[in-house]
């Protein structure tokens, strides 16, 4: 009887491994089947060892993708947020004003065609996702960039844009009746200058040295009388704002493709190279006020080792 019973569950259990065994083949029979209809598309467009099995989805167009991997991160970045600052914490503070041209060989990956900051900011500044003000002095702001007066995307365009003069005609006699300014198109390339705005600060609580931007402005030359001026700001952009622009737009490296540098990054690791031209004083003179030549920058210099030693000159070693 013991015989009989042992010998009855030993069927079962051959039984029951048989017919999983059949299953799982069913199973790897029909698996490829199905994931041929899922698959078929992307094993299609992508094949390292055959480029004819490109062929085109029945769907319409589709674009592959450009590489191996998405740049995903900058495009979800986040801003950093300065510490907080307390008046009562302010040891000691400076403005100080400075300029950045894109033609020096460590600035010039700021007007690669790949990605301008010029083009960065007019492309907000178009839809209005970043504010524009306006750099005219006023009585109440003689230098023009405390951010008084706000400007339309249109008003900010049209401060870029070159300036024709045409002349024009009476529609019945043909004869010329004067002449007008027409505004041109942008040329991204003509804008080789940028000046900063920024505030060197000691904040005694956290024993921290540090600047903090506050304003960026494209410089422009303005032409009068057939004469080429001076550099002159465009326009105003306040610098918070446009963090959130800037930290996800990645700035061009020469030497790496995968460094993941945004622009935010450029401004507040301070990857530039730049000379200042102002700093607050008593008389609210420019360098080029008092010194001229090569003496002005001499005196920039001089200005910013000042910055430094004031740093250095807190600790005692």
């Amino acid at each position: 009887m013991k015989r009989n019973l042992v010998i009855l569950v030993l069927c079962l259990l051959y039984v029951s491994s048989f017919a999983q065994t059949r299953r799982r083949t069913a199973t790897r029979r029909t698996t490829p089947k199905k994931q041929t209809a899922a698959a078929a598309k992307s094993q299609a467009l992508v094949d390292t060892n055959n480029v004819k099995a490109f062929v085109r989805p029945p769907d319409g167009y589709y674009k592959p993708q450009d590489g191996y991997y998405k740049k995903t991160s900058i495009l979800n970045a986040k801003v950093t947020p300065y510490q907080y600052l307390r008046e009562a914490d302010v040891a000691f503070a400076k403005r100080v004003w400075r300029e950045i041209d894109v033609r020096e060989r460590m600035n010039q990956y700021l007007a690669s065609p790949k990605a301008r900051l010029i083009d960065i900011l007019m492309d907000a500044i178009e839809k209005g996702e970043l504010n524009a003000y306006d750099a005219s002095p006023s009585k109440g702001d003689p230098n023009g960039d405390e951010f008084s007066a706000l400007l339309k995307p249109k008003q900010a365009m049209a401060k870029m844009a070159d300036s024709v003069m045409i002349d024009t005609f009476d529609k019945n006699t043909g004869e010329k009746t004067g002449s007008r300014m027409q505004m041109g198109e942008f040329n991204p390339d003509s804008v080789v200058k940028f000046r900063i705005k920024e505030d060197w600060i000691f904040d005694k609580q956290r024993s921290v040295f540090e600047p903090r931007i506050i304003g960026i402005a494209p410089l422009i030359r303005v032409r009068a009388g057939g004469l080429s001026l001076d550099y002159q700001p465009a326009f105003w952009i306040y610098f918070p704002e446009a963090r959130n622009i800037l930290v996800t737009k990645e700035a061009v490296n020469r030497h790496n493709d995968a460094t993941g540098l945004s622009f935010d990054d450029i401004f507040m690791k301070r990857i530039f190279s730049s000379y200042i031209v102002k700093e607050s004083n008593d008389k609210d003179e420019r360098i080029k006020d008092y010194a001229q030549g090569i003496d002005k920058l001499y005196e920039s210099e001089k200005i910013k080792k000042s910055l430094l030693n004031y740093e250095q000159d807190l600790w005692q070693y």
